[in-house]
């Protein structure tokens, strides 16, 4: 259980990679760099995505599958991106093994059944999707094309960690084709703050939404714009991307409409996802050193009712007020399990159920019984309190409201207390060095000097805020003329 655990002032690292395989989330499977995402965590994972999934089909987005392979003439087409992914591709050459004479049982590659075109693992599917829209486009009447799917991709990953970087990983990638810039313009930022709302509202992490810069930008796109939030060791996780295409898919694969005029155009494209790196995320943002810390809107089990007893006779008892209750909450859509096995102690219970983040907790007991009244204990605070049996279904529904919004105040708390402004360079290393977290500061635009700020001090620049203000200033690196704050950290 949560004994032992790591604390994370001691080792961070050390504390999430525990964290995630005692509370039965994910584990390191027989494939290098591959995870296995246990039951649990897939939990969380669905109800990720079907909150996402929703919030697509509310914008007018429909779900497709395309194929896994993606033939290396077709992943060739688009130079930049090609270029950006080469080195993380897994390769496709034979489609078939045989027998190996030399040693009965085993395996060989079979040398004539090499493939005439060797195929690529989609590291992701622009390739394969845009060909596919070659078909599907030849008029106005086409657009937009509003498609997403949920995938796997691989990108080989060579230093991997559970959720965050592994070479096989889940995700949802949404492709979309247009008629205008402007309009795949307002789709790319229209997607963007779809994240935003999910991470927030959802996951309650608060995110800066941001630009990147052309060093950080996705292969192949003109713009990419981006959602950063703060994990409680003080870097940065990417949570999400959108990506605004301009016409250079379609120019690749040769993706053209009619329009109103009758005269032949480009369509103009976008490209956005999120991934299973979102668990890691959730886990870093909240978590604490008893174990994972869940907003309600994303917990498997929201409500934990732990019965105290001694015999078959006290638990029929207590069984007989515990029911309709559960019954309330679940006719209220609020998952809840009622542990009324006598295989573990009630303390083993409190232990596992605090590790693996339920929300609320109630134990009920003779005495409670006796007196009408059940004691609530919450995740985020720790706090314990009784309550009459009466109404305590209402004073679950708010708690679980509360709980949610607590969480992201705290988050958004400990962001704002470790976000600065520094406008020297002898500040920019020492806050780096002394207080880690977001460095808001004065950058004069150039490649070379994100660069060379990246190879002496790991810092990168994780965005140019959205919303930020016009401000003359100096170049902390160079000196030279700034007219915008952008958001340095070390990263995920």
């Amino acid at each position: 259980m949560s004994k032992g655990l790591p604390k994370r002032s001691e080792n961070y690292s050390e504390w999430y990679n525990e964290l995630v395989k005692r509370a039965d989330l994910a584990e390191n499977s027989a494939v290098r760099g591959c995870m296995v995402i246990k039951p649990y965590g897939y939990s969380i994972w669905e109800k990720m995505q079907r909150a996402l999934d929703d919030m697509f089909k509310e914008t007018g987005h429909t779900n497709a599958y395309f194929p896994l392979f993606v033939p290396k003439s077709l992943f060739e087409a688009e130079e930049k991106n090609a270029e950006g992914f080469a080195k993380e591709c897994a390769v496709v050459t034979h489609y078939r093994l045989k027998n190996d004479p030399e040693n009965k049982g085993k395996l060989i590659v079979d040398p004539n059944a090499r493939l005439e075109e060797e195929l690529v693992v989609r590291p992701t599917s622009e390739a394969i999707i845009w060909s596919t829209y070659k078909n599907w486009i030849q008029s106005y009447r086409d657009l937009p094309l509003l498609i997403n799917q949920w995938a796997n991709v691989v990108r080989w990953e060579m230093r991997t960690r559970l959720f965050l970087r592994t070479a096989e990983f889940l995700w949802q990638e949404g492709h979309t084709a247009h008629a205008t810039k402007e309009e795949a313009i307002a789709e790319t930022e229209q997607m963007l703050e779809v994240y935003a709302t999910f991470a927030e509202e959802f996951m309650a992490v608060p995110v800066i939404r941001g630009k990147k810069t052309a060093n950080e930008r996705f292969a192949g796109a003109d713009d990419t714009y981006c959602i950063e939030a703060m994990m409680q060791d003080g870097k940065a996780l990417q949570a999400g991307t959108s990506h605004f295409l301009g016409q250079n898919f379609a120019k690749a694969f040769d993706v053209k409409f009619s329009n109103k005029e009758n005269q032949q155009d480009y369509v103009w494209g976008t490209s956005w996802g999120v991934s299973t790196r979102l668990m890691g995320a959730l886990i870093m943002a909240h978590s604490d050193d008893e174990g994972l810390v869940l907003p309600p809107k994303l917990a498997p089990i929201q409500v934990v009712i732990v019965p105290i007893f001694k015999g078959a006779e006290q638990l029929e008892a207590i069984s007989e007020k515990v029911l309709p209750i559960v019954k309330a909450l679940k006719k209220l859509g609020i998952s809840v399990k009622f542990d009324n096995s006598d295989k573990q102690s009630p303390g083993f219970k409190f232990a596992e159920y605090e590790l693996k983040g339920v929300p609320v907790r109630l134990a009920i007991g003779a005495r409670d019984l006796a007196n009408g009244t059940v004691e609530i204990a919450r995740r985020d605070t720790k706090e314990k309190k009784t309550y009459e049996i009466e109404g305590v279904v209402e004073v679950i529904q708010n708690l679980l409201e509360e709980i949610q919004e607590n969480i992201y105040n705290r988050a958004l708390s400990f962001r704002t207390e470790n976000t600065l402004e520094v406008d020297s360079w002898d500040e920019f290393v020492k806050t780096l060095d002394e207080k880690p977290g977001f460095i808001s500061a004065h950058w004069d635009g150039s490649s070379e000097t994100e660069e060379k700020i990246k190879e002496l001090t790991k810092a990168t620049i994780r965005c140019i805020p959205l919303d930020a203000k016009e401000e003359e200033g100096k170049c902390i690196y160079t000196g030279n003329p700034s007219s915008r704050r952008v958001i340095f950290a070390r990263a995920y």
